[in-house]
């Protein structure tokens, strides 16, 4: 093992066969081909003939496998065949499902994997985690999961909380300086950074040493590859019940295998009787369901544009009662546009300046005008220009319109959207960021955080003049300053940093009504929903420039900043639909209270006349400092809008709501909503613009950002969940139905109502395809118009298990009736129309409770062609087990005459009719 934090970068570049411009893309796939994929090795997944292995070896197959042997030792070949047939076609139809399922959830992990930013072929480029290979060097900064180990090349400020590593709590600063000393703990590797671990300050380069298994998180994998996947609450729950279920239809089947042999049937008959039985008696395959029915719903999921990334999340999704939503981008379209410029309480819609002859919305305005406001107002120049400098987004030009006077620069931004809006509102007044910046050289920074609120950078003084910054530059010169520090931020955090006022001239000294007109006119600004900026300067003497502290002390304030980020057309729906489905939405926002409450108002959190009263109730992050718990407690019962919230504030936010008993989904972006969206009980991360760290935390991503994918996600939650609930009342009422028939037959006189082959038959194939198509049920109209379900409700629960008690003795009881009045008239096909009514029954049984509360004539058969189709191909299954001869020898059926099949038909109706009888009286009920 090489010693790469003793070496100096250049030789590990040597050793490691690199350069700082990074590898070409031929040299990347070379390497990749050699020391494979960047990735740990994954214990739990599953190879297709371990699928297709693990449908035989549960018990009651294994069982049934034994009978077919000992039916073949016996003599009995017909039956041996036909249930190793049966066995093998419920081992194929169990594979498929499971298959599909499992590369759902690997097409799901591969969405997942992290990107990183590496030098290739000279050029930064964005590539999967995976691909990493030693020798990329790869760009970190803070919010990036490292995704290798790696020698730090370049370090600015750079901390990695190393936590799941080395047990260290707190981030450890990073260097790129060589550690003399040979033997180093991981802890004290100061210029390595390690797989698995997470930037949350600063940025550097760092050249790859080791991916995959050969990482420090890889030998520590490699030790401990146990890992299980964690079964979900509902399939515990599913489980635990199936072993009760499971002993008590043993019993009931060893009643019913005994009665047998007391009623002089032959041992062999009961045998495979009572083996049947067991395997329809048993729902083992409940938990399996369950697993398919999640893994297919966060396949649709992804379809709108929600990534589950932890399987449990799809069954808590139909749970939430509260969302907790960020604003920006989440509930707003996270386009930020530059409003207004405050220069000392006077405003400049920069809006209505710059619609003046612009050829295209985002292009430059005519260049005569520009220098026109510039030269009448220079403090609107270095607003300008101070807020494009403190900025870290990138300006790209593309040119628009026609040649000669028509031609324009169209810009567009790589970054943050409030420091873009920023970015381009200069540009478009003819400051470019690239020609400031050629100008203003940066040299220092103090980056954005969220609890500071505040970024700053420091620039050396220029060369030459730039236009429409003369009276900057003649007041740096008269102050003998080298440098000029600009700080933009919050003006609460801003303010009392300030000394005085530029007024585009000179300094004004600070006074009180100075401070209330400021106050003022952030206020009027956020009052029409509009985020504020502050940017203040300070000069700085040489030498000042290297030293931090000093720098965001004594500022000048040169104006106020309003910027819209409309809401998204789609929220307020979103928002209405939460709410009348009984899930309350809170918004959480770093922006002041007047903004976030404007924001509320427009999508519909809060009432619009309240807002307008001045009615709603915002609660402050200093507010979530000072409240006791109890105080608190109290303030959640109404308060929908949080403003001025740290991250740690988020954490606190959601304790105090599952307190409550709240089932609570926290969206976030950045690193530190990692504590706040591992706590909530849905994690939920932004896929556009939040963090590996974040995504890492969180249960789901949303690839568009969108409130409303969150709410399409629930919805889809709360249908999965009705699903698999119609699946168990589907396979229980069915179970308790041939059970029913088995026991009570004897009672009335009669021999076995239903042969071994034809209970297998029922059970493992026309149970299994209807059972499965119901998974695919479309949501019902009123799935978003009742309460969310409480997340441990039992399994029985709101009715479920009382039509379980009477729906399936009514379609036993209307099977084993006619049964018997066909065998007291001596038909011969009694046995016959005994299984055809009873597998009739429970194909008119499954399209009747695809709908809890909707009659099946309002939706149409067809609105699930799926289950249609599956119900279609078991009746013509059925007709060719009476209909074909050589299917008639196997499990002793008989061709029924066109008036036998009617009379079949009408009689396994009555289920239906009852079942949308029942769902009519809850109408009914519920108009009343």
């Amino acid at each position: 093992m090489a010693n790469w934090h003793g070496m100096s970068f250049d030789d590990v570049l040597d050793r490691i066969g690199s350069r700082t411009a990074g590898l070409s893309q031929e040299e990347a796939q070379e390497r990749l081909r050699d020391h494979g994929p960047n990735e740990l090795t994954q214990a739990d997944t599953k190879s297709p003939w371990r699928i297709l292995l693990e449908q035989f070896t549960s018990l009651l197959i294994i069982i049934l496998i034994v009978a077919a042997a000992i039916s073949a030792l016996l003599g009995d070949f017909q039956d041996a065949i036909a249930i190793v047939a049966i066995v093998l076609l419920n081992g194929f139809l169990g594979f498929r499902q499971e298959h599909k399922a499992e590369r759902t959830m690997s097409a799901l992990r591969k969405m997942a994997a992290p990107m990183v930013r590496v030098h290739r072929d000279g050029q930064v480029q964005e590539i999967a985690a995976a691909e990493l290979v030693p020798g990329d060097v790869m760009l970190l900064e803070a919010g990036n999961v490292v995704p290798a180990d790696g020698r730090l090349i370049t370090s600015a400020g750079l901390r990695v909380q190393e936590a799941t590593l080395t047990g260290e709590s707190e981030p450890v600063e990073k260097t790129a300086d060589v550690l003399t000393a040979t033997e180093i703990p991981l802890a004290d590797r100061l210029n390595m950074v390690f797989m698995g671990t997470a930037a949350t300050y600063g940025r550097g380069e760092a050249v790859v040493v080791a991916t995959g298994m050969d990482t420090e998180l890889g030998k520590i994998a490699g030790m401990i590859q146990s890992t299980k996947a964690e079964a979900t609450p509902l399939q515990k729950r599913l489980a635990h019940l199936g072993k009760w279920l499971a002993l008590a239809a043993l019993l009931l089947v060893a009643i019913i295998f005994f009665e047998g042999l007391l009623r002089g049937e032959e041992l062999r008959v009961m045998f495979l009787t009572a083996v049947s039985m067991a395997v329809a008696a048993v729902p083992e395959g409940l938990p399996a369901i369950v697993t398919v029915a999640l893994s297919l719903g966060a396949q649709r999921m992804l379809k709108r544009r929600a990534l589950i990334r932890r399987l449990p999340a799809v069954e808590t999704l139909g749970s939430i009662t509260v969302i907790c939503s960020d604003k920006t981008g989440t509930l707003t379209e996270n386009r930020m546009t530059v409003i207004i410029l405050d220069i000392v309480g006077h405003e400049i819609n920069l809006l209505q300046e710059l619609k003046r002859g612009r050829p295209a919305p985002l292009a430059a305005m005519d260049a005569g005008r520009a220098a026109e406001l510039l030269q009448n107002k220079p403090s609107v120049a270095l607003l300008s220009a101070g807020s494009a400098l403190c900025n870290d987004s990138v300006l790209q030009t593309t040119s628009v319109g026609e040649t000669g006077d028509d031609a324009a620069d169209q810009f567009r931004t790589l970054g943050d959207p409030t420091e873009s809006a920023l970015v381009i509102a200069a540009a478009q007044l003819g400051m470019l960021k690239p020609h400031l910046e050629e100008s203003f050289p940066r040299v220092g920074e103090i980056p954005f955080e969220s609890d500071r609120k505040l970024m700053t950078t420091v620039h050396a003084k220029p060369s030459e003049t730039v236009f429409g910054l003369e009276e900057l530059e003649l007041f740096l010169t008269t102050q003998d300053a080298q440098y000029v520090a600009f700080t933009k931020g919050a003006l609460e955090a801003l303010l009392p940093r300030c000394r005085g006022l530029w007024d585009g001239e000179q300094e004004i000294l600070v006074d009180d009504g100075w401070h209330d007109r400021v106050q003022e006119a952030n206020c009027r600004l956020a009052s029409r929903g509009m985020r504020v900026l502050a940017l203040g300067f300070k000069p700085l003497h040489q030498g000042e420039q290297s030293d931090p502290s000093g720098w965001e002390q004594d500022l000048l304030l040169v104006g106020l900043i309003g910027m819209i980020d409309p809401a998204r057309p789609e929220a307020r729906e979103a928002v209405l639909t939460t709410i009348a489905a009984g899930i309350r939405p809170a918004m959480i926002t770093g922006d002041q209270p007047l903004t976030a409450a404007s924001i509320a108002a427009q999508v519909g959190i809060v009432a619009q006349e309240d807002m307008e009263a001045g009615k709603v109730h915002v609660l402050t992050g200093l507010d979530l400092e000072s409240l006791t718990r109890e105080e608190l407690d109290e303030a959640l019962v109404d308060v929908s809008v949080y403003a001025r919230v740290a991250p740690e504030h988020k954490l606190r936010i959601v304790q105090a709501l599952q307190d409550k008993g709240h089932i609570v989904a926290m969206t976030g972006d950045g690193v530190n909503d990692a504590p706040a969206l591992r706590k909530a009980d849905i994690g939920v991360a932004m896929g556009i613009t939040g963090t590996d760290v974040a995504k890492e935390a969180a249960a789901m991503v949303l690839m568009d950002d969108n409130f409303a994918t969150i709410v399409a996600a629930v919805k889809e939650g709360r249908t999965i969940y009705d699903n698999i609930r119609k699946f168990i009342k589907y396979l229980l009422a069915t179970n308790v139905g041939e059970l029913a028939v088995m026991l009570v037959a004897p009672f009335l006189g009669m021999p076995l109502p239903l042969l071994p082959l034809q209970i297998l038959w029922m059970n493992l194939v026309t149970d299994g395809l209807p059972g499965l198509a119901l998974g695919f049920e479309p949501p019902e109209e009123n799935v978003m118009n009742r309460p969310p379900y409480p997340p441990n409700e039992n399994v029985f629960a709101r009715g479920l298990g009382i039509h379980i008690l009477w729906a399936g003795p009514l379609m036993g009881m209307v099977a084993l009736l006619t049964g018997w009045f066909y065998w007291r008239a001596g038909d011969p096909d009694w046995r016959t129309m005994l299984f055809t009514v009873l597998t009739l029954s429970q194909m008119f049984h499954v399209m009747a409770i695809r709908l809890d509360r909707e009659s099946l004539f309002t939706a149409g058969p067809l609105s699930n062609p799926l289950l249609f189709g599956a119900v279609i191909l078991t009746l013509l299954l059925q007709f060719a087990l009476i209909y074909l001869p050589f299917l008639q020898d196997i499990f002793g059926t008989t061709a029924l005459s066109v008036s036998h099949l009617l009379i079949a038909f009408a009689l396994s109706s009555i289920i239906f009719w009852v079942v949308e009888g029942h769902k009519w009286l809850i109408r009914k009920r519920e108009t009343a």
